[in-house]
């Protein structure tokens, strides 16, 4: 069994797969765990990512499982470290991202990364600092009025600046055209400056590639999935990986579908009106769930008399949501909508058979993966960008089951249908 040469700590499970999908597509066998496996288990893969559930946990938290995570990844002999987040950089002034770096760094006891949640493909770019989503600043996005991590100032230095002790600084643009051999120069700068870590622009793929090349000898690598992209290359050219053609292939999966959206962003929004003008919905309503209604016991019978696919949602408008927070709190307010998808799922695998899921937002993919106990992921092909079909692996899932867990923010305005012929048409593949 060889070892593993990268293993990825991503801070959510949607972010998880986004980021294994990077991988896969650069060559990498890619194996993602939810959660840290038992100190016993040893994967098989080019890669790992173990997904954590601790973008919105207490800082402290967070630290606690990305120690945890890193710890076991060791131990599977990963030569290099990841640590993943949002490319909406999706944190408080508190956290989460800034403690965490700090704490992989001291476990490393090393003295330098880079925080580059850049995503080109998906409209995600930085520029002096300043992150973009599509042609406006983060802050007019709509991200502003996330209800668990507003942001408000696009400017990622200062924003990681309240989240750490660390200096941090700033590798431009104009450095990055210039090159790996710039970028690391730059970093030397940096580093006799006293900054720790630095925030670094990226305006298209190639320079997500290039800094990828630059940062071959850091242990640890922090930002958004696209800067994998370059990271499998420096594994080839050391002569450490051999390009695995069939690293995407995933055996075919019969049984009914489902799908199911707990995000109320505005690609999710616009996803689950694009369904409902055609196809058979059920709404979740969080004042009904608070009531003690049997909201999903309905949704699983409404399912279970439909011959089509159906989409249950507590997707809202943001007027609804903040309505709902206001008398119930927002924390309350996602968790019953969590557990009450979390439950509806596990109902329609066990009385349904219902085998492929697509989950819509992070904290609802991660809740239903614990709810179906997945354990594992196999990382297929890319649906979306950021968004690749997953099959579960592992003794816990007695039949395999196809996965498409996709960020709130992610996605085409058909994905849910382009997610359902992607997962009925998942190809034959060896085991590893």
């Amino acid at each position: 069994m060889a070892q593993a040469l990268l293993g990825c700590i991503a801070d959510d499970f949607t972010g998880a797969t986004d980021l294994a999908n990077m991988l896969v597509r650069g060559g990498m066998r890619t194996v993602q765990t939810i959660g840290v496996p038992d100190a016993n288990i040893r994967i098989d893969a080019d890669a790992l990512v173990v997904a954590l559930k601790s973008r919105t946990a207490p800082a402290r938290e967070a630290v606690r499982q990305s120690l945890h995570a890193l710890e076991w990844l060791r131990a599977q002999g990963c030569r290099q470290f990841f640590f993943k987040y949002c490319s909406t950089f999706d944190s408080t002034n508190k956290g989460n991202i800034g403690p965490v770096a700090d704490a992989l760094l001291d476990a490393l006891k090393d003295d330098f990364t880079i925080a580059c949640p850049a995503f080109p493909e998906n409209g995600r770019t930085i520029f002096r600092g300043n992150l973009f989503v599509g042609d406006v600043l983060l802050s007019e996005s709509g991200m502003e009025a996330h209800p668990l991590t507003p942001m408000s100032d696009p400017n990622l230095v200062r924003v990681l600046q309240r989240q750490t002790k660390s200096k941090v600084g700033l590798i431009r643009y104009d450095t990055i055209a210039k090159g790996a051999e710039a970028i690391r120069a730059r970093i030397e700068e940096l580093k006799e400056d006293g900054v720790r870590i630095a925030i670094a622009d990226a305006l298209s793929d190639s320079d997500l590639y290039m800094l990828g090349k630059a940062c071959r000898n850091l242990p640890l690598v922090t930002g958004g999935s696209g800067i994998a992209l370059g990271l499998p290359q420096n594994f080839h050219s050391a002569d450490l990986l051999v390009y695995a053609g069939d690293a995407a292939d995933l055996q075919e999966i019969d049984g009914r579908s489902i799908v199911l959206a707990g995000s109320t962003s505005k690609a999710t929004n616009a996803q689950v009106a694009d369904w409902r003008a055609s196809k058979p919905s059920f709404r979740i309503d969080p004042l009904a769930l608070s009531r003690g209604e049997p909201v999903v016991e309905r949704a699983i019978d409404f399912t279970l008399k439909n011959d089509e696919t159906v989409l249950i949602y507590a997707t809202s408008a943001p007027d609804e949501v903040k309505a709902v927070q206001k008398e119930l709190g927002a924390a309350k307010a996602g968790r019953l909508v969590e557990d009450a998808l979390a439950s509806i799922a596990r109902g329609l695998r066990d009385k349904g058979g219902v085998r492929k899921f697509i989950v819509a937002g992070g904290e609802t993919s991660g809740a239903v993966v614990q709810a179906l106990n997945v354990r594992s992921l196999r990382i297929g092909p890319q649906i979306d960008p950021g968004v690749p079909a997953t099959q579960s692996i592992g003794r816990e899932c007695e039949l395999p089951l196809g996965l498409a867990l996709k960020s709130g923010n992610f996605g085409t305005v058909d994905f849910f249908t382009k997610a359902l012929k992607a997962l009925d048409g998942q190809t034959q593949m060896s085991e590893f």
